[in-house]
């Protein structure tokens, strides 16, 4: 399992546009509940570790989970 910390650019039916603050890289997202976030929005997005070679970079979300872009709790992400 691999856990990616994003900012959400965009949200479409189905998927997420965000971008990962690690590889500075935009990722599409696909996932079912893309809808419960907004762009601005910062993220711990949990996948199996596969990721496309496409541009952008694809992955399958198992879990994403909002967290605060300020306070203690701002690096939380495992």
């Amino acid at each position: 399992m691999a856990t990616m910390t994003a900012a959400v650019i965009s949200v479409q039916n189905g998927s997420l546009l965000v971008f990962d603050l690690r590889s500075r890289q935009r990722v599409r997202v696909i996932t079912r509940n893309a809808r419960c976030f907004r762009p601005g929005n910062f993220v711990c997005i949990r996948y199996n570790g596969v990721m496309t070679l496409s541009i952008p970079p694809q992955i399958h979300a198992t879990r994403i989970s909002r967290i605060p872009p300020v306070g203690p709790w701002r690096n939380w992400c495992r």
